[in-house]
């Protein structure tokens, strides 16, 4: 590892499972500083297989590990579009991983890597496992991004919110007195984006358009949001193991005359109204909401999402200097160089861990 360096790469792959999300970030100085960006899609072949692995299945101990392999091709061709920005060494990779277990009611979560093939293959120290600790502490191990969100985007005196819409929601609230509370608060994009590729073929429902077209079924809606979890108290975090195609059939199980379009209209609402709910609870007064992650990209979202908490300013993390889809990576980054200078990476006030710990796990080069 790089002493002197402060330059890292972060690398972060979601649950929208699309591929990989790559940022080259400069920490010099005590700045947050993202140079380059690059994106590596997965290959058809190896996405099927991380859907598949979401759940128990025959033969999955020797299949996580060829997917494992799979994913470390892919972290090092992001890498390697990286690396020639850096310009000077580069102290280290720090990689999320793939997660296909998140169960810290039980005490535990799995993220797919091959972190030791990785440094092989890009002759770079590369940090990872970074949720473990903090669950072995007693917390959830997620969400893991307030704490960088607070970093790189608060500001003394103004509460600010971030949300995180990829996968599943989560939020960040910045309350401009050094206090940063958050949570995941259900499903993002996820049942969105299984909804209009089984019916359309496509991956997402690009801005928004097709749910635009809908009507937002009332009593699915209500049926939707009779979910346990959205009642629960925070310290939460969630995952595909509770929103999934199975979840989301159950629900219309009664609604079988429900126009698809409609439901896409239903499934938007869904997302948005359980980002105003957590936001409303804290009864903060918010000066303005940053998204980032893909439903950053989503009109249709974001405007329900500012209808539903009666108007307030809904804007993405551009607003703020960095991109809607670099944020999830830069913090990864700043997580492996928090690694790097033995300070912690978790917020206890949001993942309910016994106190703060230094997160992640080094293979060097």
């Amino acid at each position: 590892m790089s002493d002197t360096s402060s330059l890292y790469i972060g690398l972060m792959s979601g649950t929208s499972l699309d591929g990989v999300d790559g940022v080259l970030a400069d920490f010099a100085d005590g700045a947050i500083r993202s140079i380059a960006a690059a994106f590596t899609p997965f290959p058809a072949g190896l996405r099927s297989e991380l859907m598949a692995l979401q759940a128990a299945s025959e033969n999955e101990l020797e299949r996580e590990a060829l997917a494992a392999n799979g994913l470390a091709l892919c972290y090092a061709e992001c890498v390697r579009q990286l690396l020639p920005s850096a310009g000077a060494p580069v102290a280290a990779v720090a990689v999320h991983g793939q997660t296909i277990r998140h169960r810290p009611e039980l005490g535990f979560t799995r993220q797919t890597n091959n972190p030791a093939l990785l440094a092989e293959l890009t002759g770079v120290d590369v940090i990872a496992d970074f949720r473990s600790r903090d669950i072995a502490a007693g917390g959830q191990g997620a969400p893991l991004v307030p704490a960088f969100h607070e970093a790189a985007f608060g500001k003394p005196g103004t509460a600010r919110v971030v949300v995180n819409i990829g996968g599943i929601g989560n939020i960040s609230m910045l309350h401009g007195d050094g206090r940063v509370t958050g949570f995941d608060t259900g499903p993002g994009n996820v049942l969105m984006d299984l909804w209009i590729g089984r019916h359309l073929g496509k991956p997402y429902d690009e801005d928004g358009a097709w749910a635009a077209g809908g009507s937002v079924h009332q009593p699915l809606l209500q049926a939707l949001l009779d979910e346990p979890y959205f009642r629960q108290p925070a310290p939460k975090s969630t995952g595909r193991d509770l929103f999934h195609d199975q979840w989301l059939n159950s629900k219309l199980a009664d609604f079988g005359d429900v126009a698809p379009q409609d439901v896409m209209a239903t499934l938007t609402r869904l997302t948005a109204v359980t980002i105003a709910d957590a936001i409303r609870a804290d009864n903060a007064a918010v000066d303005a909401i940053y998204v980032c992650g893909g439903g950053a990209y989503n009109a249709t979202l974001l405007g329900e999402i500012g209808t539903a908490l009666g108007g307030v300013k809904v804007e993405s993390t551009a607003a703020l200097g960095v991109a809607p889809n670099r944020v999830e990576a830069l913090a990864f980054a700043w997580l492996g160089y928090r690694f790097v200078q033995r300070e912690p990476g978790n917020l206890p006030a949001v993942t309910g861990a016994r106190g703060p710990r230094i997160l992640g796990a080094l293979y060097p080069a």
